[in-house]
């Protein structure tokens, strides 16, 4: 690809962004016309006379807008962070929840959800487990004999089947009738609880943590290229891994507790955006944030456009993202090129 049709590329990409939230704000079963949408956007600069209902203004600023932006930095923080672990690792096929994050945040999410009414309660629950999952993973990986890598590994998987367990003890002993069925959506995944004020603490961590990915995109290639070739420029491994690890199990944490338990996006999104932008982390991490965020965006408006009843977004990116990367595959164009 010449230097001409990747700036192209560039540009494409980074105004789908807004093209696909522009969309999606019209799209549901309250219908919003582009005119109106567009003049409730700029009322929030200057001072334009309202012409559109009460009712039309609550379900843009208060509904749909917080959900689709949930949606975009969700998608783009499970896309950054599974690209930033096939690096770190040097596997294709790792994903987010390779260290166990996802069943610790959905293990504390469900604790939440029995203990309290969620809310507030479930996120913190979430993220604290989450990040508990991976801190247990990081230091049991320190007694194992072996290439720190794969113990790491190995310790996230052994980490993450226990607190499956743990996941599934608590749903055993849930209430059938009043708390299971909501751990069961909320774990198959949905946007549907989102609002305004969880965004409000949310977006800030979410902005941070991808600039500081965005930062040391040029480190992580550095560490993508195995521990001896990193420490001979310099890198102290350890330290420079720990605190990207750190990182994306946060931004993980933070899409679990906004969304539930996605599966796929970190694990297809990458290779797609590698088939754009290449595994330079330096044209790769934005290629991923945008990717990752307007994947979800389309996911959530078919999610809740398709049928009457919203149908949980786990099952949509799985029914996606299987046949895709079984395409990938079969393309040869999934393996390890970085």
């Amino acid at each position: 690809m010449g230097l001409k049709e990747e700036r192209i590329t560039e540009i494409g990409l980074v105004l789908a962004v807004p093209a696909s939230f522009l969309i999606s704000l019209m799209i549901g079963r309250y219908g919003i016309p582009v005119e109106t949408l567009c003049r409730m956007l700029l009322s929030l600069v200057f001072p334009i006379e309202k012409t559109w209902p009460q009712t039309m203004e609550t379900v843009f600023f208060q509904i749909r807008l917080p959900r689709i932006t949930a949606a975009f930095f969700a998608g783009a923080a499970l896309s950054l962070s599974g690209a930033v672990f096939q690096g770190l690792f040097k596997n294709p096929l790792v994903s987010p929840d390779i260290l166990g994050v996802s069943y610790g945040a959905g293990f504390g999410a469900t604790l939440a959800i029995l203990l309290t009414n969620g809310g507030l309660y479930l996120q913190l629950s979430a993220i604290f487990f989450g990040l508990c999952a991976v801190g247990v993973a990081c230091l049991m990986a320190r007694f194992f004999q072996g290439s720190p890598v794969l113990v790491l590994v190995l310790s996230g998987i052994i980490v993450g089947a226990f607190f499956q367990a743990l996941l599934s003890a608590l749903k055993y002993i849930a209430d059938p009738y009043d708390k299971l069925p909501s751990i069961i959506f909320w774990l198959m995944g949905s946007l549907s609880r989102v609002n305004a004020e969880e965004l409000y603490w949310t977006l800030p961590v979410f902005i941070a943590g991808m600039a500081l990915l965005w930062c040391c995109r040029w480190r992580i290639n550095l560490l993508s290229l195995g521990d001896g070739e990193a420490r001979s420029l310099g890198i102290n491994v350890g330290l420079e891994r720990g605190g990207i690890i750190f990182i994306c199990t946060l931004l993980s944490c933070l899409a679990v507790c906004l969304a539930g338990t996605i599966g796929w996006v970190g694990l297809v999104i990458p290779h797609a955006a590698r088939l754009i932008a290449g595994s330079d982390y330096r044209k790769l991490t934005p290629a991923c944030i945008c990717l990752g965020g307007i994947y979800l965006i389309l996911i959530d408006n078919a999610a809740r456009a398709l049928t009457m009843n919203e149908i949980p977004l786990g099952i949509l990116t799985s029914l996606i993202g299987a046949p895709f990367f079984a395409f990938l595959l079969m393309k040869r164009k999934a393996g390890w090129r970085g």
